[in-house]
């Protein structure tokens, strides 16, 4: 387990700002469990989700980087959230799937050119002598912009996305397991973004600063 507690470049869970984080919402005495669900809320409510915040710069995807800006997209608060356990000692790695997302706005789709996202990342923690599964992705605000149900996690089930959203639309399938990972793959992700949407790297300024407004307007 050692590798799953350590720090390392990307899980600086050793960074000062990731403990003063995580020890913020966390209770001392309380069990693993407790924390790792506390965490999750943590990550998920107050760092907002940006799919139009990738960036072709290492530095960027570190958690301490992800934690001072308070934005970013799904594989960058697995890391922070990987990050903040690792720091309260509960072991942590990064899980990666493909997924076909039903639920996008136009501007996005049209950017990436394609509803399948490459590498979706999610977080797993060991507890209670398990490995669970927790997405801290879509915060609250967006969600009830896209009229998603929110994803809870109680730290003994699996969380990922909803299949379906508020009114049974589809919203999310998972294609391809990758499997997981005690550091982050940045490479190899980066490389695999790039190839599958080449118009969203091509110029950075184009992307919208706003991606839950953006959803709100769309599904108002």
């Amino acid at each position: 387990m050692e590798k799953y507690l350590n720090p390392t470049y990307y899980i600086d869970s050793d960074h000062p700002a990731v403990i003063e984080f995580a020890n913020k919402h966390t209770k001392s005495g309380e069990k693993e469990i407790e924390k790792a669900v506390q965490l999750y809320y943590a990550v998920r409510d107050n760092i907002r989700y940006n799919p139009y915040s990738m960036e072709p710069y290492k530095e960027s995807m570190k958690a301490s980087s992800v934690l001072n800006k308070k934005y970013g997209y799904c594989v960058a608060k697995a890391v922070l959230l990987t990050a903040c356990a690792r720091s309260q000692k509960i072991p942590a790695r990064l899980g990666f799937a493909d997924v076909k997302n039903h639920l996008t706005t136009k501007r996005l789709m049209k950017l990436m050119g394609t509803d399948v996202y490459v590498y979706h990342g999610y977080t797993e923690l060991f507890l209670n002598s398990k490995w669970v599964k927790a997405t801290p992705a879509f915060n609250l605000e967006l969600c009830d912009n896209f009229n998603v149900k929110p994803l809870e996690f109680d730290g003994t089930t699996d969380s990922i996305f909803h299949p379906f959203d508020k009114s049974g639309n589809q919203h999310m399938e998972y294609v391809k397991d990758h499997g997981s990972f005690a550091d982050l793959p940045w490479e190899t992700i980066i490389t695999e973004s790039k190839k599958s949407y080449p118009l969203y790297f091509e110029d950075l300024e184009r992307r919208s600063k706003d991606f839950s407004a953006e959803a709100l307007r769309e599904n108002q």
